[in-house]
């Protein structure tokens, strides 16, 4: 649906039969015609057409956004007299549509049909050669169309049919969705788009809005305000903003949407605007239920009936979406680019709630700890101020009887004392508990002793370390031994010759 190629059906007859074709380039319209093939790739017939494309070409999206209905005695003149806003007693103005003239009707001018008797002649029935080339020419002009490019030569006389992307027979268009603005005209917001990257304009921040102040007149009781900033495709960056509006009682309001709109839409004012980097400027209210409905009910110049009923049908939320024509490759690319920047938004801020919870998550566990600790430090607490409070009990009662309270509690405490002592009762079963326990302890024990082995590789080289070492002592007793042996034979020379020494002096 979103790019048709379909073939063109139609019949085909006689100069002078009449046909009534249906949809012959897929059905932008019902026409009528006395041409025997309107749209066909046959030769068609050099005769008259009229009201071949005669249609209700519905809302216009090209030229919406810039214009302004009903009087302005608010924003538009108070600020042009250095008056502000005319104060909170002003007339209230006539509401202003946010697309413009999207839900105006527009009327079917003389020139307007002499356009269409024009395309209609390049497309079916061009006299331009006189001869058979012109079924070709024909042709040629149809792809044009399709295509939405190009210019259709049909006569030597006037000038050729100029055809673009708009036309309702060009085959690049689909249909996609948009959310609808909830924010209503009291509200005030209006969206600037600047040429500027979005770090520029935030760290501008304070000079935009001064400079936004000075557009608006200067005026000391108006203060502008930015409502939010985001990233564009192709380095532009969309500023929201409102402006506020404070009465000599001390009372504010902010001004409407359509007040503010108006008043950046003036020549001047506009002029200044643009030297400031703006490109685009429009208001951010919700549609009418009025409105609504007639851009429901009226397809978009262009566009087939039949698929923009189909979308109104396939819409999946027709309280926030809302159809919209996409026409040619670069629409189509728009809305990719910001497709992937709304992706890149949401990851960053998916990003960020990631971190947050990373860090909340840090702080539970912090807090935890801290409970934990705080939960002992109340224990130990609660078992000093128990030990203070006997102390002081013991003080207070000494030197008094047993009252009978405190010996009904002495012999409650004497029968939970008893029952714990008991063989049968809480004891023994403590008794065979601690019993069972040491068991597994044990058993625990005696499995982890079994538990633990020695690879065979591992023994085996244990049992050539200590070899080694028991030949390395081995040979270092041996070397003792021949030391001793050594000093022996030393020991006994040196004797020998003290007693030679000592018979020659005798």
């Amino acid at each position: 649906m979103a790019f048709n190629f379909g073939a063109p059906s139609g019949t085909s007859g006689s100069a002078a039969a009449t046909a009534a074709p249906t949809g012959g380039f897929g059905g932008f319209g019902t026409t009528s015609t006395t041409a025997g093939s309107a749209f066909s790739f046959s030769a068609p017939a050099n005769t008259g057409t009229t009201g071949l494309f005669t249609q209700n070409k519905g809302f216009g999206f090209g030229t919406g956004f810039g214009t302004t209905t009903g009087t302005s005695t608010g924003l538009g003149a108070g600020l042009g007299t250095g008056l502000g806003f005319g104060g909170f007693n002003t007339q209230q103005q006539q509401q202003q549509s946010t697309l413009g003239g999207l839900f105006s009707q527009p009327t079917q001018a003389p020139a307007q049909s002499n356009q269409l008797i024009n395309t209609a002649s390049a497309l079916s029935a061009p006299t331009l050669l006189g001869d058979e080339r012109d079924a070709i020419l024909a042709k040629w002009n149809q792809l044009q169309a399709f295509w939405g490019a190009g210019k259709g030569y049909f006569n030597n006389n006037i000038p050729p049919v100029e055809f673009t992307q708009e036309n309702p027979f060009c085959r690049f268009k689909a249909v996609g969705y948009s959310c609808m603005p909830n924010n209503k005209d009291e509200d005030g917001l209006v969206v600037l788009v600047f040429i500027k990257k979005e770090t520029d304009i935030r760290s501008q921040q304070q000079q935009l809005v001064e400079s936004l102040h000075k557009v608006l007149g200067g005026n000391q009781t108006l203060t502008v305000n930015v409502e939010g900033i985001k990233t564009l495709p192709d380095d532009q960056t969309e500023v929201v903003i409102y402006v506020v509006e404070r009465s000599p009682n001390g009372t504010s309001r902010r001004v409407p949407a359509t007040t503010l709109y108006a008043h950046f839409e003036q020549v001047s004012i506009k002029t200044q605007l643009q030297q400031l980097g703006v490109t685009l400027s429009m208001t951010r209210t919700e549609l009418s239920p009025a409105q609504i409905k007639q851009l429901l009910q009226n397809p978009p110049a262009g566009v087939d009936p039949i698929i923009w009923e189909q979308a109104k049908v396939d819409n999946p939320d027709s309280e926030k979406l809302i159809p919209v024509p996409m026409v040619g490759f670069r629409e189509l690319l728009r809305r990719l680019k910001v497709q992937d920047q709304m992706t890149k938004q949401h990851q960053t801020r998916l990003d960020i709630i990631s971190e947050d919870i990373s860090e909340l998550q840090k702080n539970q566990t912090t807090t935890m700890a801290k409970i934990a600790q705080y939960k002992r430090k109340l224990m130990d607490l609660s078992h000093r101020t128990l030990q203070v409070l006997i102390k002081q009990e013991i003080q207070r009662k000494s030197g008094y009887a047993i009252q009978a309270d405190e010996e009904q509690l002495r012999v409650q405490l004497d029968t939970i004392q008893c029952e714990l002592n008991a063989p049968t009762q809480f004891k023994g079963r403590l008794n065979e508990l601690m019993s069972q326990i040491r068991m597994q302890n044990h058993f625990g024990a005696v499995k982890t002793e079994e538990r633990y082995y020695i690879d065979a590789d591992l023994l085996r080289e244990i049992k050539q370390h200590l070899k080694q070492q028991q030949e390395g002592l081995s040979h270092l007793i041996s070397i003792i031994k021949d030391d001793l042996e050594d000093i022996k034979l030393v020991e006994h020379g040196l004797n020998e010759t003290i007693h030679v020494r000592g018979g020659v002096f005798s």
